[in-house]
């Protein structure tokens, strides 16, 4: 490897309905993954979750009250690695919880925290219903992390399908889209790859998308498949439908050249509303905040 290649690993878990079983299952992961890898990503709901009736239920804990979040701490300083915990619940003060994501580094210390922006509200038939509002409060700000691999942005699942969000997080310097997620098996057998791949084309970034894989307690399940995709748009690793540790090598000398061939990042235009949609405020100036690394 040059000096400019590092190894990553996705654990792909399977939703588990409980603080217990799902720290289990992940460090198992943690530890079968290779010891050179710098940095774990963890999925949506990394802590457990369980579905019931429309609503997603998960078990919710204070950021350093977390059991998830402190055994993740732990392997990471015992490691020297850092870890992704995609996202776990935290509650709110509005007596819902927020669906949080945190970076943690190689001493064991929480250094970002994003909290998810789009809301998975959606109705895939008359039987398959999601509201994830119901018991989720969303978040409005976008994080970047300052790591070893380079600027990462961090998203969460359904912000997949909001373009302009990765965009901001790219002309901010962003060289990898962390998607964390546990897209469901329909919309994941129809969109995940296209998708994913769409977002590291878009922007000249990586994208590295750890999904859980499995049925949920209550109902549904989720699809599975974490990929590593260059910027280039080719899939460099994809987990397949069953639980288990995803390498990849990153060599980041491929986003400045990916970047180089194609600037869309700098081409960005300002354009007119239609003239029969003038109401419709087609073009908003209105842009996300973004956060730096602790």
């Amino acid at each position: 490897m040059n000096v400019m290649d590092f190894k990553i690993a996705c654990l792909q878990t399977s939703p588990k309905p409980d603080f217990e079983s799902a720290i289990v299952e992940a460090l198992q992961l943690a530890r079968l993954a290779d010891a050179e890898a710098k940095m774990l990503f963890l999925p949506e709901y990394c802590s457990g979750i369980k579905v019931e009736g429309r609503k997603f239920l998960a078990p919710a804990a204070a950021p350093d009250e977390n059991p998830m979040l402190q055994a993740l701490q732990a392997h990471a300083l015992e490691n020297k690695v850092w870890i992704m915990a995609g996202s776990v619940a935290v509650p709110a003060d509005s007596g819902r919880i927020r669906n949080a994501g945190f970076v943690i580094n190689s001493k064991g210390e929480l250094v970002t925290r994003y909290d998810k922006i789009h809301l998975f509200d959606i109705q895939l038939s008359g039987d398959e219903v999601y509201r994830e509002s119901d018991s989720v409060e969303a978040g409005d700000q976008l994080t970047l992390v300052d790591s070893p691999l380079g600027l990462i942005g961090h998203t969460i699942c359904y912000d997949l399908r909001f373009p302009q969000l990765y965009r901001d997080l790219s002309q901010a310097g962003a060289d990898i889209l962390a998607i964390p997620a546990a897209f469901t098996r329909a919309t994941g057998k129809a969109h995940w790859h296209a998708l994913c791949r769409a977002r590291a084309i878009e922007n000249g970034a990586y994208v590295i998308a750890p999904c859980a894989v499995g049925d949920i307690e209550g109902g549904g399940g989720s699809y599975g498949h974490s990929l590593v995709i260059d910027p280039w748009g080719e899939i460099i690793a994809d987990g397949g439908d069953a639980p288990g540790v995803v390498h990849a090598i990153l060599d980041m000398s491929k986003v400045a050249l990916a970047r180089s061939r194609i600037p869309s990042l700098q081409h960005d235009r300002k354009w007119r509303q239609p003239e029969a949609h003038a109401t419709a405020n087609i073009t908003s100036d209105k842009k996300t905040k973004i956060s730096g690394a602790a």
